[in-house]
């Protein structure tokens, strides 16, 4: 951070000249702060969200924690234990997001349950999203050709293959199944003509799982068994925003509620072929005001630290 030391050389300037550097100095400053300014917001994915009204939360900060009605617990907006609201937050003022598809999120059990973002996606589609820690959560080895797995690596593929490598699976599938010497050969194209015309219906992604836990922790849980084989997604082209961003990874590796939302968003333009229009926006209800609230904290701290400095 470069700080603003004034000028050493007065006595060796006029009034006049040093106050018109002074105003051309500032004139310039002020010109690349609103440059930044302008950069920072073009660049921030959570300026032009379509959201509902945050009002509810801005009542719930100014009032401070509340009681879970379930567990009883103090907590700030929302149980994340229960994946519930608190008192103070009327579960009828929160947003419901309806999803494409059914979202597994599997949590490291180390992983602080009051410092993640998955709970975000639980109390906004709870319909949608099942929450599970590790080692217990469902196997899905005969719904590989419909379930996909985000994750980054040699592997992966963009979301927007993903249907031509289920379509891949289905057929693979098939013709193991089907690979019997004692029926006909025309018998056997003829299963594989009809997996093909209605591959539309055999390819459609139906869930999509995530792995909640810190990217050194990951490792316990992506190589468990019961994920080997499944198809790897990466979301490749999006930046974190997200205020605990982990030291020595880059950008790309996302918050949960991140990857989930981005993810739809790609599946929605990509696979599904539809124009976005907002539609999981307020997935990220709970994440983006949380960011203001840290956001606009850590600048008045800073505001404090120049006051001193000057």
């Amino acid at each position: 951070m470069m700080f603003n030391t004034g000028y050493n050389e007065e006595m060796s300037v006029s009034p006049s000249t040093f106050h018109k550097e002074m105003e051309e100095n500032n004139s310039k400053s002020m010109e690349i702060q609103e440059s930044q300014t302008t950069s920072i917001v073009s660049e921030d994915p959570l300026q032009n969200l379509c959201l509902a009204s945050q009002e509810v939360l801005q009542k719930a900060q100014q009032s401070g924690r509340s009681k879970c009605l379930k567990c009883g617990g103090s907590r700030m907006f929302y149980c994340y234990t229960c994946y519930v609201p608190v008192e103070n937050v009327p579960v009828e003022q929160m947003p419901l997001v309806k999803l494409p598809l059914k979202i597994d999120i599997i949590k490291h059990p180390n992983e602080t349950d009051g410092k993640s973002t998955a709970v975000h996606a639980k109390l906004l589609a709870p319909e949608f999203v099942n929450i599970y820690t590790y080692p217990c959560f469902p196997g899905y080895e005969e719904e590989n050709h419909e379930v996909a797995l985000v994750f980054p690596g040699p592997k992966s593929v963009s979301v927007k293959d993903v249907a031509f490598h289920l379509q891949k699976r289905v057929q693979s599938n098939f013709r193991g199944k089907n690979d019997d010497p004692d029926k006909p050969s025309v018998k056997r194209k003829k299963t594989e003509q009809d997996v093909s015309d209605s591959k539309c219906k055999d390819t459609t992604l139906k869930k999509i799982i995530f792995i909640d836990s810190t990217w050194n922790q990951t490792n316990k849980i992506f190589t468990d068994e019961r994920l080997q084989g499944l198809l790897q997604v990466e979301l490749k082209t999006r930046k974190t925003c997200f205020w605990r961003h982990q030291k020595g990874k880059p950008d790309t590796f996302l918050s949960t509620i991140e990857a989930i939302y981005y993810f739809l968003v790609d599946y929605h333009t990509d696979i599904l072929k539809e124009k976005y229009k907002g539609q999981y926006d307020n997935l990220l209800f709970f994440y983006s005001f949380m960011h203001r609230l840290i956001k606009d904290a850590k600048n008045s701290e800073d505001r404090e630290g120049r006051k001193l400095i000057h």
